[in-house]
């Protein structure tokens, strides 16, 4: 009998068959079921399509000319915190097409998020959370601040109430590198205290209005989403 169709090597035939369409519906397979860490004032994720790269949860950003042209942002995306055709509504739009999932709703409430996580680290001497959020020079001010402030043996007592409004009021852009401006106003209980608890400045129970103006910054060629703090400005 021909040895091909001997019944022992149909059965190992059979099994091998088997095996492989199970490997094959296994291997290569993703779960999809990955979660990023949080991050303050990251561009959100791009919305799903059809191409691989949106796909790739590597590309944090996408750049023009990198499997897709960039396309135009929506008419009327920016209205809200621009006039059409002013200088700033065409830096925004720049910027929204390096980076599409810079929009001016997500991108101030991460700025508000942000705000507020900086003044109450600054407040608690917190550098860690400072240093995550801050840019090298604004961080460096930051610290030398806190460490004043230690040696002197002073105590700053903060209560952050909420914040009134955040609007964006510039933008700039060199090569690949976003500058967006904002203005915050906000409400803030503060008192600073010395080695002996007796009130220096401020007062623990006022509630005053404060008015900052804040640059952040952040690389588009970068796959890090984050926007970092660059600038500060008090207006008052």
């Amino acid at each position: 009998m021909n040895e091909a169709f001997d019944p022992f090597n149909l059965l190992i035939l059979a099994v091998a068959i088997v095996i492989f369409w199970r490997l094959r519906g296994v291997l290569g397979r993703r779960t999809g079921s990955e979660r990023k860490p949080f991050e303050p004032y990251s561009a959100p994720e791009p919305a799903e399509n059809n191409t691989a790269e949106a796909n790739d949860p590597g590309n944090v950003v996408t750049l023009p000319g990198k499997g897709r042209k960039a396309e135009a942002p929506e008419p009327g995306v920016w209205d809200e915190v621009a006039e059409s055709g002013t200088h700033l509504a065409k830096v925004l739009a720049s910027i929204s097409q390096l980076d599409r999932g810079f929009q001016p709703n997500s991108f101030l409430e991460g700025a508000r998020t942000a705000y507020e996580m900086i003044v109450t680290a600054f407040s608690e001497g917190d550098r860690d959370t400072l240093d995550s959020l801050l840019g090298e020079d604004v961080l460096e001010g930051f610290d030398t601040a806190i460490t004043e402030r230690e040696t002197r043996g002073e105590m700053v007592e903060s209560r952050f109430v909420g914040i009134d409004s955040a609007a964006i009021i510039d933008a700039s852009m060199k090569s690949k590198t976003a500058n967006v401006t904002v203005k915050f106003v906000s409400q803030l209980i503060s008192a600073t205290k010395d080695r002996e608890g007796r009130i220096i400045d401020g007062d623990p129970k006022k509630v005053r209005e404060v008015t900052d103006i804040w640059t952040f910054m952040r690389d588009l060629s970068s796959r890090d989403p984050n926007w970092k703090l660059v600038a500060t400005e008090a207006a008052n």
